[in-house]
């Protein structure tokens, strides 16, 4: 599984982080490898090959399926209904704004996960409460005024047992009020592009 996350990140060339602490270190496959996965050349390496508009956004599009853990069906749906929304205006604002909006982004965002993905286990697991009830739905749609908290019964486990070190050095974007001591996060704004 961590062979297959850091394939993503090589096969879009950049840096997902979607290893948490292990994409900061000497130990990040974009560091160790820059070039695509895939049998090697002569040389010993892959080439990158030189892309179409249509290989362009694709990448792009695969970036944002990588970093946000979507599928594709998921991907298109999201993307169906920020067009709609935005009614000609920005549709990638709207994007931005709805994947920012799962619970299990706010939850990575609260620095409550190093990657998305241990983000969404956290959530799936039901250690998360919106507004004081349960909620065990990674893409469940936050809203201003919702409250995420850790459940008190899921505070001792393991998964959440260095989290009060690493809240110290975090910091929350701008639409996120976060109170470190309580584990708990208010959405104060909606998510902009500029604030990623």
């Amino acid at each position: 599984m961590m062979q297959d996350k850091c394939k993503k990140c090589r096969r879009v060339g950049e840096k997902l982080f979607l290893k948490g602490e292990r994409c900061f270190g000497p130990k990040c496959a974009i560091a160790r490898k820059p070039y695509v996965p895939g049998p090697a050349t002569k040389s010993g390496k892959t080439r990158r090959a030189s892309t179409t508009e249509y290989g362009i956004k694709l990448r792009e599009k695969q970036k944002i399926k990588f970093s946000y853990g979507l599928r594709t069906r998921q991907f298109d749906n999201y993307a169906q209904e920020a067009e709609s929304k935005a009614g000609g205006g920005n549709v990638k604002a709207a994007l931005y704004s709805f994947l920012e909006s799962r619970l299990d982004n706010v939850v990575f965002r609260m620095g409550l996960a190093d990657s998305r993905s241990v983000a969404r286990q956290i959530v799936t697991h039901g250690h998360v409460m919106v507004d004081g009830r349960r909620v065990d739905i990674p893409s469940y749609r936050v809203s201003i005024g919702n409250k995420i908290t850790v459940r008190p019964q899921s505070s001792v486990k393991a998964i959440f047992k260095d989290i009060d070190e690493k809240m110290k050095k975090y910091s929350a974007p701008v639409w996120l009020k976060l109170d470190k001591a309580k584990k708990e996060g208010e959405i104060i704004g909606m998510p902009a592009a500029a604030s990623a």
